[in-house]
């Protein structure tokens, strides 16, 4: 087991006079509003209700947890995904959170603050971990697990490895589904727009035993018509079979059954249990739609491409589970176990140089790579978390536990590369990868009130993965009822990873050592003008010493490596306001500034067939056949400078007590680098989408119908690259449909 060095940060004097600047703002904001309890009862129409967090374990006021939390509503969430849209759609909608994938639904990408990892391999690990239901889902593809009939998403930004995940550097997203109700309870959402798009979310609900036993049943429907044309005519290396709309569609089902048994006061039993079964088109690579010199990628078509191989790139994933979660309330304490079990198997396939060899030569040879396969034949994880935690208000809080991951999975990898001009650069290999990991740890955490209003929070972690603490400490402060203000040092740890990839190719596995991260942050909570008016604003700066990256070797295959350190500073700011009344507008803002600090680590670049096909702007190495660039200075890759997001929605009250509504919401991107080094090529800078949604909503809110649109002005934004082949990968198209939705 390797042990981590433990160093103290020293901050740049940029990311300290952030974080005094943040204290600063917080003081200066108007102290006299007038105070609103809001645990209270309902907010009246032109006030906001409140926003109930489980960020440390317990249910609590947005605005008095010492942690920066990003919120988003189930309602919300919805809209975002009515055109056909999966967990993704959070990207840009919290301020701070960023989202991508090259290997289609079933493998998502997260980046919190601006740490993440680029790497496409099935066994990878992410600094972000999700929880859904309280369970860990660390394996990518359980990662896609859709999101559907839920209640609530918090993003907890920042390490936050003393309560949640395991070897949690960046944050979590926490996903939280409608929990069965020992009164009737219902809602569903349908809608249909463009390339015959269908979605239904929906579930349903209540006693079976009254006030005993009761359950839930919940469901997604999700589906897509091919839309994309493989155009190519010349001769097929696999048999794959061109024509129009023969890629880009999907169909995703889902269901979950929930139990929940409460024989007396004092147990709790919450069974689950879910099923998934998806089929679509993995991503789609769009080859030589970057030029030289250039990121315009306005010629593209997005609805056509020219693949010789792959079968029109097809994947498909089904995914089990089941949890058991127990709270047996011991009057002072309360003790809960959470027991949980995944698994899942499927493919994906994919035409990865994103089009035909003989179509795009390389100093007039032809040249394809290929495709390229995964396949997860069998993965299994096991959790099972203990807690015990303090009940009631006292001014001293506290709860402590363990926690057991075991998970393992075979995972096969195809990697075909072939040159028209000659023979195949590989055979045609499948090589078998074992992926094992299982770890424990003990945790706990401690609050005080030293004072009305001034709380100290502590945290730790000690994990066997490999034997590193993790530890927090936070204080909130309430200035007023409106204002308080909120500091909070973390440390936290990624453990060693393995990239096997490359065994296609006949070469070395690489691994990349332990990661550890300072991180610092104060911020301020308001809710001010009688409740009319929320704002949040946080100033924080970071450090991960040996920060693990992941580059290319010369077949386009991952490449996992450390780094020195990588700093980091900026600030995250979520406004919602009702002005008027019948007006609600929210807005969210992300100020990032990262970079690699190593002067002696360098990283190959879009190089083929010993040709640099991309202007590099780094300083480079030539290393036999191959050209490497310094990185020293550079961002992290999908760490965006800026994100700003922002939505409206007015109603227009009705005789009868209905609503007709207008909503629209909007996103937009700051430069963003795709890769280690700086190109004139791999970047976004400004990239935005829009929505808008008319409607009817009926008396007490019974029913909605409306319209839609998202990405109602079709933009086309680049969301990544393939490097060797100046490959674009695209978002998705401007979907308009309408949208049936209601509640018992």
């Amino acid at each position: 087991m390797s042990h981590a060095r433990i160093d103290l940060v020293t901050f740049s004097k940029t990311g300290r006079v952030l974080l005094l600047s943040t204290a600063l703002c917080a003081l200066s904001l108007p102290l006299a509003a007038r105070a609103q309890d809001s645990a209270s009862a309902p907010a009246a129409d032109d006030q906001l209700g409140e926003i109930v967090v489980t960020a440390e374990r317990r249910s609590e006021n947005l605005q008095k947890v010492p942690v920066s939390v990003g919120v988003v509503q189930g309602d919300q969430l919805r809209n975002f995904t009515a055109g056909g849209g999966d967990i993704l759609e959070l990207a840009a909608r919290v301020p701070g959170l960023y989202a991508e994938t090259t290997t289609g639904r079933i493998f998502p990408r997260f980046y919190i603050r601006g740490l993440g990892n680029i790497d496409f391999y099935l066994g990878a690990s992410q600094p972000v971990s999700i929880i859904q239901d309280d369970v860990v889902l660390e394996h990518v593809v359980l990662k896609s697990n859709p999101v559907f009939d839920v209640n609530q998403v918090e993003v907890l930004r920042g390490p936050q490895g003393s309560l949640f995940g395991r070897n949690t550097t960046a944050g979590i997203i926490k996903f939280d589904t409608i929990r069965p109700s020992m009164d009737w309870q219902g809602r569903a959402q349908a809608s249909y727009g463009s390339y015959n798009t269908v979605t239904f979310d929906g579930g349903v609900g209540g006693p079976i035993v009254a006030d005993k036993l009761a359950f839930r049943v919940s469901g997604l429907y999700q589906r897509r018509d091919d839309w994309v044309d493989n155009v190519y005519s010349g001769p097929s290396a696999d048999g794959t079979k061109p024509g129009k709309d023969v890629m880009g569609g999907f169909e995703e089902k889902d269901a979950r059954l929930q139990l929940l048994l409460q024989p007396n006061e004092t147990l709790s039993m919450l069974t689950s249990v879910h099923a998934r079964d998806y089929a679509g088109t993995s991503t789609l690579f769009h080859r030589a739609a970057l030029k030289k010199g250039s990121n315009d990628v306005s010629a593209e078509p997005r609805g056509v491409v020219a693949y010789d191989e792959a079968d029109n790139n097809p994947q498909a994933y089904k995914t089990y589970g089941a949890s058991e979660h127990i709270a047996i309330d011991m009057g002072p304490v309360t003790l809960t176990s959470i027991t949980a079990y995944e698994t899942t198997s499927g493919y994906s396939r994919g035409d990865t140089d994103g089009g035909a060899a003989a179509n795009f030569p390389v100093n007039g040879v032809a040249n394809g790579f290929g495709q390229s396969q995964g396949r997860v034949r069998d993965l299994d994880q096991l959790t099972q978390e203990v807690r015990l935690a303090s009940n009631g208000n006292a001014a001293f809080k506290w709860q402590l536990g363990g926690m057991y991951f075991d998970s393992r999975d075979t995972t096969d990898f195809y990697q075909r590369a072939y040159f028209l001009t000659g023979a195949a650069n590989n055979p045609n290999n499948w090589v078998r990868l074992r992926n094992k990991n299982d770890s424990w740890a003990v945790f706990g955490q401690a609050s005080y009130a030293l004072a009305p209003g001034f709380t100290i929070t502590a945290g730790g972690r000690y994990t066997k993965d490999t034997k590193e603490p993790s530890w927090d400490i936070s204080a909130l402060y309430e200035v007023s009822p409106e204002v308080s203000l909120y500091a909070r040092v973390a440390r936290g740890f990624r453990g060693p990873t393995i990239q096997g990839r490359s065994a296609v190719f006949n070469s070395d596995f690489t691994t990349a050592d332990s990661e550890t991260i300072m991180s610092y942050e104060g911020g301020v909570k308001t809710s001010l003008f009688d409740n009319r008016l929320r704002f949040n604003l946080t100033g924080f700066a970071w450090r991960v010493k040996d920060i693990q990256l992941n580059g290319n070797d010369v077949n386009g295959n991952g490449v996992l490596f450390n780094a020195d350190k990588a700093d980091a500073y900026g600030m995250e700011a979520d406004l919602e306001a009702r002005p008027v009344e019948n007006l609600t507008l929210s807005a969210g803002l992300s100020l990032l500034h990262t970079k690699i600090k190593d002067k002696n680590v360098y990283a190959q670049v879009c190089i083929l067939n010993g040709v640099v096909v991309c202007t590099v702007e780094d300083p480079t190495i030539r290393v036999g056949a191959n050209t490497f660039a310094q990185i020293d200075g550079n961002p992290l890759p999908n760490a965006p400078k800026y994100t700003a997001n922002v939505a409206a929605r007015y109603d227009i009250p009705l005789g009868n007590g209905g609503k007709l509504f207008a909503s629209t919401d909007w996103n937009i991107q700051g430069y963003t680098n795709f890769v280690l080094y700086r190109t004139k090529e791999f970047y976004s800078k400004g990239d935005f989408e829009g929505g808008l949604k008319l409607g009817y909503t009926a008396p007490d809110g019974k029913y909605e119908i409306a319209a839609f649109a998202r990405n109602i002005t079709n933009e086309k934004n680049l969301k990544g690259v393939i490097e060797n082949y100046m490959a674009a990968v695209f978002n998705e198209p401007r979907i308009i449909g309408v949208s049936l939705s209601g509640r018992l």
